[in-house]
C-alpha cells in the first residue's frame, strides 16, 4: 500500500506546484481511512486555493478524476480536500481536522 501512497503523492505534488504560485507554501497530508482508502488533503495559500479549484470546480474535478483512475488500477479508493492554511487552521480549532 505504501507504494501506491507514494506514487499518488508525487502525482499530487507534482501538479500542485506546477499549477499554483506559492509551491512552497503547499503542504500535502494523507490519512488511511481503511485497508484500500486514502484521503488526501492539499493545505494551500489561500490564493493558491482559488487557483488549484479553478473555474467552477473544473481544475479540481479534472484532478480528482486522475487521481481516482490511477487509484482505481490498484484497487484503492481516493478523495481529495483542498483547504486554505487559515480554513486549515479552524478545522483543527474546531477538531474537524483529523
Amino acid at each position: 500500500m505504501q507504494a501506491v501512497t507514494d506514487r499518488l503523492k508525487n502525482f499530487l505534488q507534482y501538479v500542485a506546484v506546477n499549477l499554483i504560485d506559492e509551491p512552497t507554501q503547499a503542504q500535502l497530508k494523507v490519512a488511511e481511512l481503511g485497508p484500500k482508502k486514502l484521503r488526501f488533503k492539499l493545505v494551500l495559500a489561500r490564493q493558491d486555493v482559488a487557483m488549484l479549484i479553478g473555474r467552477n470546480g473544473f481544475t479540481a474535478s479534472a484532478i480528482r478524476s486522475v487521481l481516482k483512475a490511477a487509484a482505481e488500477r490498484e484497487g484503492v479508493q481516493v478523495s481529495l480536500q483542498i483547504h486554505s492554511h487559515e480554513e486549515e487552521a479552524e478545522l483543527l480549532a474546531r477538531g474537524d481536522g483529523h
